[in-house]
């Protein structure tokens, strides 16, 4: 499948939300058991969730938060693929792009991550820089910052986020 099989979206409703904690469950707990039985954290209640569909079925595989920690100061995070839909990385590649994209129309002047290690290249090619190694959860992973130059503002999220004046999540119950 390529890219124009996907779209990019906030995650919004009951299903969506739904489908976006199953499938960070799937990759994060049982997967690659960095986490007991759920990766839901505080963070969860801050962040916007953002999510890959595949356009014929609406499926979620794909998934990646965002939230800002101090102003203009953003990281994105529980970047995942269903295992199924992990071919070519065309859903890895826009999720990053939807989310730095998103945050540099909400006024972001860095956006950074935590990436593991076996990831830390794929990030290089999508124009970001390693800025330092460590270790979270017993996993090497790489604190990241991507180049701003490489995913413009969207006018299309500027005018939906006007009517947005919170995070999605906050409507939501965990």
């Amino acid at each position: 499948m390529s890219e124009s099989n996907y779209h990019f979206k906030l995650a919004s409703g009951t299903k969506e939300i739904t489908a976006y904690f199953a499938l960070r469950r799937l990759i994060f707990a049982q997967e690659q058991g960095l986490f007991e039985e759920d990766d839901r954290d505080e963070i969860d209640y801050i962040a916007h969730h953002i999510v890959a569909l595949t356009k014929d079925t609406e499926l979620v595989v794909g998934v990646v938060r965002i939230y800002e920690v101090k102003p203009q100061i953003w990281y994105g995070g529980r970047l995942g693929t269903h295992p199924d839909y992990r071919r070519g990385w065309q859903v890895g590649k826009g999720l990053i792009n939807k989310a730095v994209t998103t945050a540099n129309t909400w006024g972001c002047q860095r956006f950074l991550a935590t990436v593991q290690l076996q990831n830390v290249r794929f990030f290089e090619r999508l124009h970001w820089q390693s800025l330092e190694e460590m270790t979270i959860r017993d996993r090497p992973h790489h604190l990241m910052e991507a180049d701003l130059n490489f995913y413009p503002p969207e006018r299309a999220i500027f005018d939906l986020i006007r009517h947005t004046p919170q995070p999605l999540s906050r409507k939501m119950v965990f």
